[in-house]
C-alpha cells in the first residue's frame, strides 16, 4: 500500500527527532555492582565514556584506585561501597547511599557474581547457597530497590548479566547455571511489570570472553578447540565487545528494548 504524503512526513519528523544523542548517558548516574574489576570495571569505564557517574558497591577494596583512576580521566565522578551484598537488608541502603551522593540514579547494571565448578554429585550445599546468593537473590533485592526509586521518577533502566548458561545446562556448575537462568526469568518478570513505569529492564549474556576466569578453559586445548569450533566469528571476544552493548541498554537509543536477554557471542547459540 502506498503511503499518503502526510504519512511520508510523519514518517520523516520521526526520523529526524533521532541523533547521535540518544547513545550519550551525560547526566546519568549509573550503579554497577561488582563494578572494580574484569567486565564489571569494563562497564563502568564505558558508561562513563558515554557520560555516566559512577557507584560501585562492592565486597572488597580491590582495583579501587585503578578503576577511579580510569574513570575520573574521563571527566566523571565515581564513588564506592565495601558492601556485602548478600546481607538482608543491604540493597535499600546501597541505593540510599547512591541517591546521597549523587541526588539521583538512572541506570543499575547487576553485575556482581562467582562460579564454583564441580561435578553435580560433587557439588557441595554450602557452594549452591553462595552462588545463589550472590548470583540471584541479590539481583532480586537490588532490582527491587532500585525499581522502588525508578517508579517515582517514572525512568530508569536496568541491565541484568546473564550467560550463555541463561539458555543451555553446561557441566560442573549446577548453581551458576539455576542462577543464570533464574536471571533471565527476573529479568522478564522485571520488565512486563516495570514498563508501565517508563523502566525498561534487560540482560547481556555474554559468550566466551577472553577474561581470568575462563583462562583455565582456554588454556585446555581440546576445550578451547571445542568451544572455538562452535563459535562462527571463529574467536573469543576481548572484553571491550561487550562494552558498546552496555551502553546501548542503558541509553535512550534502547527505551523500546524491553525484557530481552541479549547474547553477546559470536554466534554460538545458533550452532
Amino acid at each position: 500500500m502506498n503511503q499518503s504524503a502526510e504519512e511520508i512526513k510523519a514518517n520523516e519528523a520521526a526520523l529526524d527527532q533521532f541523533n547521535m544523542d540518544f547513545f550519550s548517558l551525560k547526566g546519568k548516574v549509573a550503579i554497577i555492582t561488582g563494578g572494580n574489576t574484569g567486565l564489571g570495571q569494563g562497564y563502568a569505564v564505558a558508561l562513563a565514556e558515554a557520560g555516566a557517574d559512577i557507584f560501585i558497591p562492592t565486597f572488597g577494596q580491590d582495583e579501587w584506585d585503578n578503576t577511579r583512576e580510569m574513570i575520573e580521566k574521563r571527566g566523571r565522578k565515581v564513588e564506592f561501597m565495601d558492601v556485602d551484598l548478600t546481607q538482608a537488608g543491604i540493597a535499600d541502603k546501597v541505593i540510599a547511599k547512591a541517591l546521597e551522593l549523587f541526588g539521583h540514579i538512572d541506570i543499575l547494571i547487576n553485575n556482581a557474581g562467582m562460579i564454583k565448578r564441580n561435578p553435580i554429585l560433587e557439588s557441595k550445599d554450602s557452594d549452591w547457597d553462595k552462588v545463589i546468593n550472590i548470583n540471584l537473590n541479590a539481583v532480586y533485592h537490588m532490582s527491587m530497590a532500585a525499581s522502588k526509586e525508578f517508579a517515582k521518577q517514572k525512568s530508569g533502566k536496568i541491565i541484568n548479566i546473564g550467560s550463555m548458561l541463561s539458555f543451555q545446562g553446561g557441566k560442573f556448575i549446577p548453581s551458576y547455571t539455576a542462577s543464570k537462568h533464574g536471571v533471565a526469568g527476573l529479568t522478564k518478570s522485571f520488565a512486563s511489570e516495570m514498563g508501565a513505569y517508563g523502566v525498561q529492564v534487560n540482560a547481556i549474556a555474554p559468550g566466551y570472553i577472553k577474561t581470568a576466569n575462563t583462562a583455565p578453559i582456554r588454556a585446555d586445548k581440546q576445550r578451547n578447540d571445542e568451544i572455538l569450533g562452535r563459535i562462527p566469528a571463529g574467536h573469543w571476544a576481548e572484553p571491550s565487545e561487550l562494552m558498546g552493548v552496555a551502553v546501548f541498554l542503558a541509553s535512550k537509543a534502547a527505551d523500546y528494548v524491553n525484557g530481552h536477554i541479549l547474547a553477546v557471542d559470536g554466534g554460538y547459540l545458533v550452532r
